[in-house]
């Protein structure tokens, strides 16, 4: 049974106006201990603004947060996240894109927002799939079966019989031909 969106995003999601200074954005996020705002205008989600984008845009360029506008330093346009859409796709989705989180978005109506680690709260097992992977990744390949059942990759008869060579599985006709 899939798990969708809906059942695991983080509600309402924190939004700050297009035109408020990046220091408004900045005490929002402190005082609501969160690193991410959806950037609205007229409560339409069009963009998204970071703690990191803080620092890249405003503290290492050495402005002040009071002179810069979120407009001026958001993501846009905003990649969102319906709440009928499954957690497998919205993954899918911040891989793609290469983002963390994602506004949830039915309409124009902010709902909330789901991130990477409402994920792996809900979902520890995929984080376990995700760890198998990687290790099998990093395993030598090795063959343990010395014959197998199915079609000759030469001749494409059937066989009970399959032994590999060169890299191929053959019948014992296709075998003793190639000696």
């Amino acid at each position: 049974m899939p798990i969708y969106v809906k059942d695991i995003m983080s509600s309402p999601a924190l939004t700050i106006d297009w035109n408020k200074s990046v220091k408004e954005a900045a005490r929002l996020m402190t005082t609501k201990r969160r690193g991410y705002l959806v950037v609205t205008r007229k409560n339409k989600a069009i963009g998204v603004i970071s703690d990191s984008d803080i620092l890249k845009h405003v503290v290492a360029k050495n402005k002040k947060g009071t002179e810069v506008k979120v407009r001026q330093i958001m993501t846009s346009p905003v990649i969102t996240a319906s709440p009928s859409e499954t957690i497998v796709d919205a993954v899918r989705k911040m891989k793609r894109n290469n983002i963390h989180r994602l506004p949830v978005v039915e309409g124009e109506r902010v709902l909330g927002v789901i991130t990477l680690g409402d994920i792996a709260r809900t979902s520890p097992e995929l984080l376990d799939l995700l760890e198998y992977r990687l290790k099998m990744k990093e395993m030598p390949i090795e063959m343990k079966e010395e014959v197998t059942v199915g079609f000759c990759e030469e001749c494409g008869n059937y066989s009970e019989n399959l032994r590999m060579k060169n890299g191929v599985w053959v019948c014992e006709k296709c075998f003793e031909e190639e000696e």
